[in-house]
């Protein structure tokens, strides 16, 4: 463990993490190019591999095809030496991401060089198949036209074939290169984390860090002496007062920030409940201008400071650690400030006492410290090429302090609720609950950061450390951008907001519509916010975004599984085209409803007819349009449709009976929609022609479901079939004994004569039914012009004829029979004259 090899293994490591998963760390300069720039800069190379072109091919064709393997050519000698670079010797993870930022463009380029040639090829192969296949011998000979055509047509596809393949291995190779510079960044971030050192408590290592402290102190004489030296040439009085402004500013931005958010955002403790919006808008108030101006007075001295020239090259990376170190604790700060507002219960985002509020903003503010002063030594040890020991040593202590922060911070969440658990009475948690696994995860992470750092593994423990504050500080932001977009998608689109009624007025949508809009938003938000947060906090793993983008991409525009090509872009679109189809198609029947067929002549079961079959012609064409986008023509669905014909005939062939069956109803039209029909026990208009089934409107104001077979292949009574003709028959007994036939029969048969609903021809009849030994029974048979006019005619003859025969002395049989009306067979219940009545007053409701 002690050797040189080892420690500059170990020391590799350490510098190849660096402040990689920090929060506040950025990217240091980023070194040289190690591999050739992109191709796209490169002059083009003469196609000396490509085969001279056809004499009788066409020149505009032969131009194309010589410029495309020429781009192709210039591809594969730059792929070809950034495989040998990548080869050759052992990258830096820096070198590596560079070569990958030149890969990246060339597959782009590569692909389009790809998608250029393919409508020529698959023109080229359409019009050689026009020439049919050549004369086989014994056949008549074709013309020399046809020959040569036929000549130039293979030569073109054979052209332009050969430029494809060669264009699909280009893009293989440098997928095959992408693939292998992810592998060794991979490889190489999994070797410096888990590099092994001796343990803090190890006696080797403080032994070789006093060993190393004489030389530690000389390199440190010699930077400052360079540091004094240069700032000797360098500085002037100039120079000194525009470093003086430049401090000057950074500290007044630094300290104004504190006074300047609370006098701009009012977050004002008497009001006891804000609104949800107001205090969204505070919260990102604070950490804007509580951040801000941190980071911009580090920008400015940074920018003062580099441009002086005042430090050695080496002690700048120092001074700029220091500065992104200061703004990354004004960050913090007012990230906690924003969200948990102590002191202002009633406008924090979470719901935490003021106790827990201003422990979480000490212990955060101090983790925060502490990381940035462990940064900094850090970087001055990288700075003055410190010895290892006295590198891993650094490391450790700061990591260690700062899992024994974060585990202070557990044990006071800890001793709150085990105090609360023992208080007396029910408990009422008044804060978001951090107890459970999230404390259980926390000491977790505390307890592999210490066994780290006393195991030798500086380097993950003090990444560890490094991802606990990121991961943090991300779902810190995510809570806050979450909590914004469903109040600006959300809540805007909600309710009687401005925005609401401004879209609801322009555009005819109903509130509701735009609710479920809002609604719809605010979760793709979601969506989008959390993928981000998912790749920021994947980032420092080794993961690159690239690759993650380059998955979704695959899995978004088409990844292909043997000969199957899958896209979600496409199935998407094709939902979509879909979806457009099926509106408009409703758009066309509504149309059919309201506009034009009120206009024509047509009764109201051909326009059901007219408007039902419209809607399955745009039905199959929004079909027929989705399949052909997803690649499935239409002898595919014919094959499909063959394949299922035995399920359908076994497992769907009742429904597939009640769709023709449906069929035959709009096309005969035996029954119609407004008919008035009989089915089994069930009467009642009908009012809709569905797919499968008929839907009858009864007159207690149910629907009866009748599947289309049974309209088909059962008996049914059409009522209005023909005409809307109806017959009433009134059966009235009277007293056998106290009644003169004659007189009954003559005043039955005026009351039908006075009614005005019914018609004089056919006339009126009157017919003596029985005599029984204590009544005889008469019928009284008239028509009507409406059928829905039965039930009221029929009440009001009885009303008429009970009322003279009451006049005259000669009152109806208490032991009469029920009547029949409308002469059907059979016996039906009294109530059926208001069944009628109900049916009538029905239609008519619906007609208006």
């Amino acid at each position: 463990m002690t050797t040189s090899g080892m420690r500059r293994l170990l020391g590799a490591a350490l510098v190849t993490l660096g402040l990689a998963a920090g929060g506040f760390a950025a990217a240091q300069q980023a070194p040289a190019p190690v591999a050739p720039p992109p191709a796209q800069t490169q002059p083009q190379t003469p196609p000396a591999a490509t085969p001279p072109a056809p004499a009788a091919e066409a020149p505009a064709l032969s131009a194309d095809t010589r410029q495309a393997r020429a781009r192709l050519d210039g591809y594969k000698a730059d792929l070809d030496q950034k495989e040998l670079a990548l080869e050759g010797r052992v990258l830096s993870d820096a070198d590596l991401q560079n070569l990958r930022q030149q890969i990246e463009p060339m597959i782009a380029d590569i692909r389009a060089v790809i998608d250029e040639q393919a409508p020529r090829l698959e023109t080229s192969r359409a019009r050689l198949a026009q020439l049919g296949p050549k004369p086989k011998e014994g056949e008549p000979e074709e013309s020399a036209d046809v020959a040569r055509d036929r000549s130039e047509r293979e030569a073109a596809v054979a052209e332009l074939d050969e430029t494809q393949r060669l264009g699909r291995a280009r893009l293989v190779q440098a997928e095959q290169l992408i693939t292998k510079i992810s592998d060794q960044r991979r490889a190489g971030f999994t070797r410096a984390l888990f590099a092994q050192s001796e343990g803090l408590l190890s006696p080797d290592l403080w032994m070789d860090a006093i060993h190393a402290i004489p030389r530690e102190l000389r390199a440190q004489r010699i930077t400052f002496s360079d540091t004094l030296g240069q700032l000797q040439r360098n500085t002037t009085l100039g120079v000194l007062l525009i470093l003086g402004l430049a401090v000057g500013v950074g500290i007044a931005l630094y300290a104004g920030r504190r006074s300047l958010a609370p006098r701009v955002v009012r977050r004002d403790p008497s009001i006891t409940e804000p609104t949800r919006r107001r205090r969204l808008l505070a919260a990102l108030g604070v950490l804007l201008l509580g951040a801000i101006p941190a980071i911009a007075g580090s920008w400015i001295v940074w920018v003062a400071f580099n441009s002086a020239d005042i430090f050695p090259p080496r002690l700048e990376q120092v001074v700029g650690t220091l500065l992104r170190g200061i703004a990354f604790i004004a960050f913090v700060r007012a990230l906690i400030d924003a969200v948990l507002a102590p002191e202002r219960p009633s406008w924090r985002l979470i719901p935490v006492t003021d106790a827990s509020a201003a422990r979480i903003m000490s212990f955060s503010v101090t983790l925060a410290t502490v990381m940035v002063v462990g940064k900094v030594f850090d970087s001055f040890n990288q700075a003055i090429a410190a010895a290892l020991p006295i590198t891993v040593i650094t490391r450790a202590v700061f990591a260690l302090a700062s899992a024994l922060i974060f585990a202070e911070l557990l044990r006071r969440f800890a001793a709150r609720a085990s105090r609360e658990e023992a208080c007396l009475g029910p408990y009422v948690p008044q804060e978001v609950d951090v107890g459970g696994p999230i404390r259980t995860l926390g000491w977790f992470v505390v307890a592999l950061i210490v066994g780290s750092v006393l195991g030798g593994y500086v380097a993950l423990a003090s990444f560890l450390v490094d991802q606990v504050v990121w991961i943090s500080i991300i779902l810190a932001l995510l809570i806050l951008a979450i909590a914004l977009a469903d109040e600006f998608i959300a809540g805007s689109l909600r309710g009687e907001s401005r925005i609401a009624t401004t879209l609801q007025a322009n555009t005819g949508l109903r509130r509701r519509s735009l609710e479920q809009i809002g609604v719809l938003g605010s979760g793709v938000a979601r969506l989008c916010l959390i993928i981000m947060a998912g790749l920021l906090v994947l980032a420092p793993w080794g993961i690159e975004s690239t690759d993650l983008v380059g998955s979704l991409r695959a899995v978004f525009f088409g990844f292909s599984v043997g000969d199957v090509t899958i896209s979600l872009s496409a199935i998407l679109i094709a939902a979509l085209l879909f979806t457009v189809g099926v509106i408009i198609t409703r758009l066309i029947q509504r149309w059919l409803d309201n506009t034009f067929l009120p206009a024509t002549d047509l009764d109201a079961g051909l326009r059901n007819s007219i408007r039902t079959a419209a809607g399955y012609v745009g039905f199959i064409a929004a079909t027929v349009v989705s399949f052909t986008y997803l690649g499935l023509s239409l002898e595919r669905l014919t094959i499909v449709a063959g394949a299922l014909s035995v399920g359908i005939g076994f497992g769907l062939q009742s429904i597939v009976n009640n769709f023709i069956s449906g069929l035959i109803l709009l096309w005969e039209r035996p029954i119609r929609v407004g008919d008035l029909v009989v089915v089994g026990d069930g009467e009642g208009y009908v009012r809709r022609i569905n797919v499968r089934s008929t839907e009858i409107q009864t007159g207690d104001r149910s629907t009866l479901i009748v599947p289309n077979s049974n309209l088909i292949s059962g008996i049914v009574r059409n009522r209005v079939r023909n005409d809307r003709v109806g017959r009433v028959l009134v059966s009235v007994p009277v007293p056998r004994a106290t009644s003169d036939p004659d007189q009954v029969a003559e005043i039955m048969r005026r009351a039908a004569l006075a009614h005005r609903e019914v018609m004089s021809e056919p006339p009126p009849r009157v017919f003596f039914k029985k005599a029984t030994e204590n009544t005889i029974d008469f019928d009284l048979i008239c028509f009507v012009d409406d059928i829905d006019a039965t039930g009221r005619v029929s009440s009001d003859l009885y009303f008429d004829i009970f009322r003279e025969l009451r006049r005259i002395g000669a009152p109806p049989a208490p032991s009469a029979a029920p009547p029949e009306e409308q002469g059907d067979a059979g016996k039906e219940p009294k109530s059926r004259d208001y069944e009628d009545e109900a049916l009538t007053l029905l239609k008519d409701k619906s007609s208006v």
